[in-house]
Protein backbone atom coordinates (compact mmCIF):
# COMPACT_ATOMS: atom_id res chain seq x y z
CA UNK A 1 0.00 0.00 0.00
CA UNK A 2 1.38 3.40 -0.95
CA UNK A 3 1.50 6.46 1.26
CA UNK A 4 -1.37 7.96 -0.69
CA UNK A 5 -3.50 4.92 0.11
CA UNK A 6 -3.05 5.44 3.85
CA UNK A 7 -6.64 6.37 4.65
CA UNK A 8 -8.63 5.39 7.70
CA UNK A 9 -10.47 2.15 7.10
CA UNK A 10 -12.90 2.45 9.99
CA UNK A 11 -15.07 5.31 11.14
CA UNK A 12 -16.86 3.86 14.15
CA UNK A 13 -15.59 2.33 17.40
CA UNK A 14 -12.57 0.13 16.84
CA UNK A 15 -11.75 -3.33 18.10
CA UNK A 16 -9.66 -1.73 20.84
CA UNK A 17 -12.68 0.19 22.14
CA UNK A 18 -14.12 -3.10 23.32
CA UNK A 19 -10.92 -4.94 24.05
CA UNK A 20 -11.06 -8.59 24.82
CA UNK A 21 -9.04 -10.51 27.40
CA UNK A 22 -5.49 -11.05 26.22
CA UNK A 23 -5.43 -7.77 24.33
CA UNK A 24 -3.50 -4.60 24.98
CA UNK A 25 -4.71 -1.04 25.22
CA UNK A 26 -2.87 2.25 25.02
CA UNK A 27 -4.23 5.77 25.21
CA UNK A 28 -3.11 9.00 23.65
CA UNK A 29 -0.56 9.54 20.91
CA UNK A 30 1.53 6.85 19.24
CA UNK A 31 4.75 7.67 21.05
CA UNK A 32 3.15 8.46 24.37
CA UNK A 33 5.36 8.10 27.38
CA UNK A 34 8.74 8.88 25.83
CA UNK A 35 11.37 9.43 28.48
CA UNK A 36 14.95 10.61 28.38
CA UNK A 37 16.57 13.19 26.11
CA UNK A 38 16.02 11.27 22.88
CA UNK A 39 12.67 10.95 21.21
CA UNK A 40 10.65 11.35 18.08
CA UNK A 41 10.25 14.86 16.75
CA UNK A 42 6.69 16.03 16.57
CA UNK A 43 5.34 13.68 19.24
CA UNK A 44 4.32 14.39 22.79
CA UNK A 45 2.95 12.79 25.89
CA UNK A 46 -0.86 13.11 26.01
CA UNK A 47 -2.43 15.08 28.80
CA UNK A 48 -3.04 13.05 31.92
CA UNK A 49 -0.24 10.52 31.25
CA UNK A 50 2.97 10.41 33.20
CA UNK A 51 6.33 8.86 32.42
CA UNK A 52 9.33 7.57 34.32
CA UNK A 53 13.01 7.13 33.49
CA UNK A 54 12.92 3.44 34.37
CA UNK A 55 14.12 1.11 31.64
CA UNK A 56 11.19 -1.19 32.21
CA UNK A 57 8.27 -0.47 34.47
CA UNK A 58 5.74 -3.02 35.59
CA UNK A 59 3.11 -1.68 37.91
CA UNK A 60 1.29 -3.76 40.49
CA UNK A 61 -1.40 -5.89 38.88
CA UNK A 62 -4.94 -5.20 39.95
CA UNK A 63 -7.67 -7.75 40.56
CA UNK A 64 -8.47 -7.78 36.84
CA UNK A 65 -4.86 -8.79 36.09
CA UNK A 66 -3.99 -5.50 34.38
CA UNK A 67 -0.39 -4.31 34.27
CA UNK A 68 1.74 -1.97 32.19
CA UNK A 69 5.16 -2.10 30.55
CA UNK A 70 7.40 0.77 29.50
CA UNK A 71 9.93 0.82 26.70
CA UNK A 72 11.29 3.66 24.60
CA UNK A 73 10.49 5.10 22.16
CA UNK A 74 6.77 4.31 22.56
CA UNK A 75 6.51 4.71 26.32
CA UNK A 76 3.99 2.88 28.49
CA UNK A 77 1.48 0.33 27.21
CA UNK A 78 -1.22 -1.01 29.54
CA UNK A 79 -2.32 -4.65 29.30
CA UNK A 80 -5.44 -6.29 30.70
CA UNK A 81 -3.87 -9.74 30.29
CA UNK A 82 -1.02 -11.51 28.53
CA UNK A 83 -1.23 -10.95 24.75
CA UNK A 84 -2.33 -14.11 22.98
CA UNK A 85 -1.01 -13.05 19.57
CA UNK A 86 2.08 -10.90 19.04
CA UNK A 87 3.51 -9.50 15.79
CA UNK A 88 7.29 -8.95 15.98
CA UNK A 89 9.43 -7.50 13.20
CA UNK A 90 12.98 -8.77 13.72
CA UNK A 91 14.02 -12.28 14.71
CA UNK A 92 15.75 -11.22 17.94
CA UNK A 93 12.33 -10.51 19.44
CA UNK A 94 10.89 -13.74 18.02
CA UNK A 95 13.72 -15.65 19.69
CA UNK A 96 12.86 -13.94 23.00
CA UNK A 97 9.24 -15.08 22.76
CA UNK A 98 10.31 -18.62 21.91
CA UNK A 99 12.72 -18.63 24.87
CA UNK A 100 9.90 -17.54 27.17
CA UNK A 101 7.60 -20.34 26.03
CA UNK A 102 5.39 -18.09 23.89
CA UNK A 103 6.52 -19.13 20.44
CA UNK A 104 2.93 -20.05 19.57
CA UNK A 105 1.93 -16.41 20.02
CA UNK A 106 4.29 -15.22 17.27
CA UNK A 107 2.48 -14.02 14.16
CA UNK A 108 5.09 -12.40 11.95
CA UNK A 109 8.66 -11.84 10.82
CA UNK A 110 9.84 -9.09 8.53
CA UNK A 111 11.82 -11.47 6.29
CA UNK A 112 11.96 -15.24 6.80
CA UNK A 113 15.48 -15.76 5.43
CA UNK A 114 16.88 -13.47 8.13
CA UNK A 115 15.54 -15.70 10.91
CA UNK A 116 18.12 -18.38 11.71
CA UNK A 117 16.41 -21.29 13.48
CA UNK A 118 18.86 -24.21 13.32
CA UNK A 119 19.71 -23.79 17.02
CA UNK A 120 16.18 -24.93 17.92
CA UNK A 121 17.01 -28.34 16.47
CA UNK A 122 19.43 -28.81 19.36
CA UNK A 123 16.74 -28.16 21.96
CA UNK A 124 14.26 -30.98 22.50
CA UNK A 125 10.70 -29.82 21.96
CA UNK A 126 11.63 -26.29 20.83
CA UNK A 127 10.61 -25.30 17.32
CA UNK A 128 9.02 -22.58 15.22
CA UNK A 129 6.77 -23.02 12.20
CA UNK A 130 8.36 -20.49 9.84
CA UNK A 131 5.77 -21.19 7.17
CA UNK A 132 3.06 -20.09 9.56
CA UNK A 133 4.56 -16.64 10.12
CA UNK A 134 3.36 -13.68 8.08
CA UNK A 135 6.28 -12.14 6.20
CA UNK A 136 5.86 -8.40 6.54
CA UNK A 137 8.33 -7.44 3.83
CA UNK A 138 7.10 -7.94 0.27
CA UNK A 139 8.74 -5.23 -1.84
CA UNK A 140 7.73 -2.90 0.96
CA UNK A 141 5.65 -3.14 4.11
CA UNK A 142 1.91 -2.99 3.52
CA UNK A 143 -0.73 -2.35 6.14
CA UNK A 144 -2.99 -5.18 4.96
CA UNK A 145 -1.07 -7.96 6.78
CA UNK A 146 -1.47 -6.07 10.05
CA UNK A 147 -5.24 -6.10 9.64
CA UNK A 148 -5.19 -9.75 8.59
CA UNK A 149 -3.07 -10.84 11.57
CA UNK A 150 -5.24 -8.81 13.97
CA UNK A 151 -2.54 -9.25 16.63
CA UNK A 152 -2.94 -8.14 20.24
CA UNK A 153 0.43 -6.36 20.21
CA UNK A 154 2.96 -5.24 17.60
CA UNK A 155 6.35 -5.95 19.16
CA UNK A 156 7.89 -3.46 16.77
CA UNK A 157 9.82 -0.24 17.16
CA UNK A 158 7.74 2.24 15.13
CA UNK A 159 10.94 3.78 13.79
CA UNK A 160 11.72 0.50 12.04
CA UNK A 161 8.81 1.31 9.73
CA UNK A 162 9.21 5.07 9.45
CA UNK A 163 13.01 5.50 9.48
CA UNK A 164 14.76 2.19 8.88
CA UNK A 165 12.66 1.21 5.86
CA UNK A 166 10.89 4.54 5.36
CA UNK A 167 7.80 2.52 4.49
CA UNK A 168 5.23 4.37 6.61
CA UNK A 169 4.48 7.78 7.99
CA UNK A 170 3.00 8.76 11.34
CA UNK A 171 -0.54 8.59 9.97
CA UNK A 172 0.00 4.95 8.96
CA UNK A 173 1.29 4.12 12.42
CA UNK A 174 -1.63 5.87 14.09
CA UNK A 175 -4.07 3.98 11.90
CA UNK A 176 -2.71 0.54 12.77
CA UNK A 177 -2.33 1.43 16.44
CA UNK A 178 -5.89 2.71 16.69
CA UNK A 179 -7.58 0.06 14.55
CA UNK A 180 -5.55 -3.03 15.41
CA UNK A 181 -3.14 -2.85 18.37
CA UNK A 182 -0.37 -0.77 19.93
CA UNK A 183 3.32 -0.88 19.12
CA UNK A 184 6.06 -1.55 21.66
CA UNK A 185 9.67 -2.31 20.84
CA UNK A 186 13.15 -0.92 20.29
CA UNK A 187 15.64 -1.62 17.49
CA UNK A 188 18.52 -3.25 19.38
CA UNK A 189 20.52 -5.28 16.88
CA UNK A 190 22.84 -2.39 15.94
CA UNK A 191 23.68 1.13 17.11
CA UNK A 192 24.87 2.82 13.95
CA UNK A 193 21.72 4.62 12.78
CA UNK A 194 21.55 8.41 13.06
CA UNK A 195 17.75 8.33 13.47
CA UNK A 196 17.98 6.19 16.62
CA UNK A 197 18.41 9.14 18.98
CA UNK A 198 16.47 7.59 21.86
CA UNK A 199 17.47 5.00 24.43
CA UNK A 200 19.04 1.73 23.35
CA UNK A 201 18.60 -1.54 25.22
CA UNK A 202 21.06 -4.37 25.59
CA UNK A 203 19.91 -7.84 24.60
CA UNK A 204 18.99 -8.81 28.15
CA UNK A 205 17.37 -5.45 28.92
CA UNK A 206 15.07 -5.94 25.94
CA UNK A 207 14.57 -9.61 26.87
CA UNK A 208 13.52 -8.59 30.36
CA UNK A 209 10.99 -6.16 28.90
CA UNK A 210 9.51 -8.89 26.72
CA UNK A 211 9.35 -11.14 29.79
CA UNK A 212 7.28 -8.45 31.51
CA UNK A 213 4.96 -8.26 28.51
CA UNK A 214 4.22 -11.99 28.62
CA UNK A 215 4.58 -12.23 32.42
CA UNK A 216 7.40 -14.79 32.39
CA UNK A 217 9.76 -13.47 35.05
CA UNK A 218 10.84 -16.93 36.27
CA UNK A 219 11.70 -18.21 32.80
CA UNK A 220 13.65 -15.04 32.12
CA UNK A 221 15.61 -15.30 35.36
CA UNK A 222 16.41 -18.97 34.71
CA UNK A 223 17.77 -18.25 31.22
CA UNK A 224 19.66 -15.19 32.45
CA UNK A 225 21.25 -17.38 35.11
CA UNK A 226 22.39 -19.86 32.44
CA UNK A 227 23.78 -17.00 30.39
CA UNK A 228 25.71 -15.59 33.33
CA UNK A 229 27.12 -19.02 34.15
CA UNK A 230 28.27 -19.53 30.55
CA UNK A 231 29.83 -16.07 30.32
CA UNK A 232 31.69 -16.57 33.60
CA UNK A 233 32.94 -20.01 32.54
CA UNK A 234 34.16 -18.83 29.14
CA UNK A 235 35.79 -15.63 30.35
CA UNK A 236 37.64 -17.43 33.13
CA UNK A 237 39.37 -19.58 30.51
CA UNK A 238 40.18 -17.05 27.81
CA UNK A 239 43.81 -16.36 26.94
CA UNK A 240 45.23 -12.95 27.79
CA UNK A 241 44.03 -10.08 25.55
CA UNK A 242 47.30 -9.89 23.62
CA UNK A 243 46.88 -13.57 22.66
CA UNK A 244 43.39 -13.13 21.22
CA UNK A 245 43.00 -12.50 17.48
CA UNK A 246 41.26 -9.44 16.13
CA UNK A 247 38.22 -9.90 13.90
CA UNK A 248 36.71 -8.24 10.86
CA UNK A 249 32.94 -8.72 10.85
CA UNK A 250 31.50 -8.35 7.35
CA UNK A 251 28.60 -9.28 5.12
CA UNK A 252 29.92 -11.12 2.11
CA UNK A 253 27.50 -13.67 0.77
CA UNK A 254 28.55 -16.65 -1.34
CA UNK A 255 31.65 -16.27 -3.50
CA UNK A 256 32.28 -12.80 -2.10
CA UNK A 257 33.95 -10.17 -4.25
CA UNK A 258 33.27 -7.28 -1.87
CA UNK A 259 32.50 -6.94 1.80
CA UNK A 260 30.11 -4.74 3.76
CA UNK A 261 31.69 -4.01 7.15
CA UNK A 262 30.07 -4.29 10.54
CA UNK A 263 31.92 -3.34 13.70
CA UNK A 264 32.72 -5.94 16.34
CA UNK A 265 33.34 -3.03 18.70
CA UNK A 266 29.78 -1.78 18.19
CA UNK A 267 27.25 -2.20 20.97
CA UNK A 268 24.36 -3.75 19.08
CA UNK A 269 22.81 -6.90 20.53
CA UNK A 270 24.05 -9.05 17.65
CA UNK A 271 27.66 -8.44 18.71
CA UNK A 272 27.36 -9.17 22.41
CA UNK A 273 28.71 -12.72 22.05
CA UNK A 274 31.86 -11.31 20.41
CA UNK A 275 32.30 -8.98 23.37
CA UNK A 276 32.05 -11.95 25.72
CA UNK A 277 35.11 -13.41 23.99
CA UNK A 278 37.02 -10.13 24.11
CA UNK A 279 37.65 -10.03 20.36
CA UNK A 280 39.13 -6.75 19.21
CA UNK A 281 37.87 -4.97 16.11
CA UNK A 282 40.14 -5.23 13.07
CA UNK A 283 38.51 -2.09 11.63
CA UNK A 284 39.45 0.07 14.62
CA UNK A 285 41.51 3.06 13.55
CA UNK A 286 40.91 2.45 9.84
CA UNK A 287 38.15 5.02 9.34
CA UNK A 288 35.75 2.30 8.22
CA UNK A 289 32.31 2.53 9.78
CA UNK A 290 29.66 -0.12 10.21
CA UNK A 291 26.86 -0.87 7.77
CA UNK A 292 23.72 1.15 8.53
CA UNK A 293 20.87 2.92 6.80
CA UNK A 294 23.18 5.91 6.34
CA UNK A 295 26.34 3.99 5.35
CA UNK A 296 26.31 1.10 2.89
CA UNK A 297 29.87 1.37 1.65
CA UNK A 298 31.71 -1.79 0.60
CA UNK A 299 35.39 -2.69 0.58
CA UNK A 300 37.16 -4.95 -1.90
CA UNK A 301 39.91 -7.53 -1.46
CA UNK A 302 42.64 -4.94 -1.92
CA UNK A 303 41.28 -2.88 0.97
CA UNK A 304 40.79 -5.98 3.07
CA UNK A 305 44.39 -7.04 2.43
CA UNK A 306 45.61 -3.63 3.64
CA UNK A 307 43.81 -4.25 6.93
CA UNK A 308 44.69 -7.97 6.88
CA UNK A 309 42.62 -9.06 9.90
CA UNK A 310 43.61 -12.03 12.05
CA UNK A 311 40.16 -13.51 11.49
CA UNK A 312 37.11 -12.95 9.31
CA UNK A 313 33.50 -13.31 10.40
CA UNK A 314 31.42 -13.49 7.22
CA UNK A 315 27.68 -13.05 7.34
CA UNK A 316 25.22 -14.11 4.66
CA UNK A 317 21.48 -14.57 4.49
CA UNK A 318 21.04 -18.19 3.47
CA UNK A 319 19.18 -20.15 6.14
CA UNK A 320 20.76 -23.29 7.54
CA UNK A 321 24.18 -23.08 5.84
CA UNK A 322 26.35 -25.55 7.77
CA UNK A 323 30.03 -25.07 8.52
CA UNK A 324 30.81 -27.62 5.78
CA UNK A 325 28.65 -25.82 3.22
CA UNK A 326 30.18 -22.50 4.28
CA UNK A 327 33.65 -23.92 3.69
CA UNK A 328 32.66 -25.06 0.19
CA UNK A 329 30.81 -21.92 -0.91
CA UNK A 330 32.68 -19.11 0.83
CA UNK A 331 36.04 -20.22 2.23
CA UNK A 332 37.14 -22.33 -0.75
CA UNK A 333 36.30 -19.44 -3.05
CA UNK A 334 38.52 -17.14 -0.99
CA UNK A 335 41.33 -19.71 -0.94
CA UNK A 336 41.26 -19.77 -4.75
CA UNK A 337 41.01 -15.99 -5.08
CA UNK A 338 44.19 -14.27 -6.27
CA UNK A 339 44.09 -11.65 -3.49
CA UNK A 340 41.80 -13.36 -1.01
CA UNK A 341 44.24 -16.25 -0.70
CA UNK A 342 46.85 -13.80 0.65
CA UNK A 343 44.73 -12.85 3.66
CA UNK A 344 46.15 -14.01 7.00
CA UNK A 345 42.69 -15.14 8.11
CA UNK A 346 42.37 -17.37 5.04
CA UNK A 347 45.85 -18.81 5.37
CA UNK A 348 45.37 -19.56 9.08
CA UNK A 349 41.89 -21.10 8.65
CA UNK A 350 40.22 -18.37 10.67
CA UNK A 351 37.31 -17.55 8.39
CA UNK A 352 34.10 -18.16 10.32
CA UNK A 353 30.39 -17.79 9.75
CA UNK A 354 29.36 -14.43 11.15
CA UNK A 355 26.21 -15.59 12.91
CA UNK A 356 22.69 -14.14 12.83
CA UNK A 357 22.19 -10.41 12.42
CA UNK A 358 19.11 -10.46 14.65
CA UNK A 359 20.44 -12.44 17.59
CA UNK A 360 18.10 -13.28 20.46
CA UNK A 361 18.94 -14.83 23.85
CA UNK A 362 18.88 -18.44 22.62
CA UNK A 363 21.03 -17.50 19.64
CA UNK A 364 23.41 -15.77 22.02
CA UNK A 365 24.06 -18.87 24.11
CA UNK A 366 24.89 -20.94 21.05
CA UNK A 367 27.03 -18.17 19.55
CA UNK A 368 29.14 -17.82 22.70
CA UNK A 369 29.79 -21.55 22.60
CA UNK A 370 30.45 -21.65 18.85
CA UNK A 371 33.01 -18.86 18.86
CA UNK A 372 34.72 -19.95 22.06
CA UNK A 373 35.35 -23.35 20.49
CA UNK A 374 36.17 -21.91 17.05
CA UNK A 375 38.62 -19.28 18.19
CA UNK A 376 40.19 -21.19 21.07
CA UNK A 377 39.89 -24.90 20.18
CA UNK A 378 42.80 -25.93 22.39
CA UNK A 379 41.11 -24.46 25.47
CA UNK A 380 37.46 -25.32 24.83
CA UNK A 381 37.57 -28.98 23.92
CA UNK A 382 34.19 -30.01 25.36
CA UNK A 383 31.35 -30.85 23.01
CA UNK A 384 29.03 -28.56 24.95
CA UNK A 385 29.61 -25.57 27.16
CA UNK A 386 26.04 -25.35 28.48
CA UNK A 387 23.26 -27.82 29.26
CA UNK A 388 20.86 -28.19 26.30
CA UNK A 389 18.42 -30.30 28.28
CA UNK A 390 18.20 -27.74 31.06
CA UNK A 391 17.59 -24.94 28.58
CA UNK A 392 14.98 -26.91 26.65
CA UNK A 393 13.17 -27.72 29.88
CA UNK A 394 13.01 -24.05 30.84
CA UNK A 395 11.58 -23.15 27.44
CA UNK A 396 9.05 -25.97 27.18
CA UNK A 397 8.07 -26.62 30.79
CA UNK A 398 8.92 -23.46 32.69
CA UNK A 399 10.57 -23.33 36.10
CA UNK A 400 9.51 -25.53 39.02
CA UNK A 401 8.31 -23.68 42.10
Amino acid sequence: MSENDAEETTTGPTRRDAIRYGGAVVGGGLLAGCSGDGGDAGTSTPAGETTTDADTETRTATDDESYSVTMEPVGTVAFDGVPESIAPFTADYVDMLVALGHGDAVESIWYRDRYKTTHYEKLDGVSVDLSGLTQLWNDGVSKEPFYEMDADLHLIDPHALTDWFQAWNKRDLDEIRDNVAPFLGNVIFRRTDSWHDYRYYSLYEAFETVAEIVQERERFEAIRSMHEELVATVQSRLPSPDERPNAALVFGGKEPEKFYPYRVSGNGANKEHFHTLGLSDAFSGTGIDGLSTSDSGAIDYEAMLEIDPDSLLVRYHEEGLTREAFEESVVDYMRDHEIGSQLTAVQNDRVFRGGPIYSGPLHNLFMIERYAKGYFPDEFTEDRLFDRDRLASIVTEGVDE
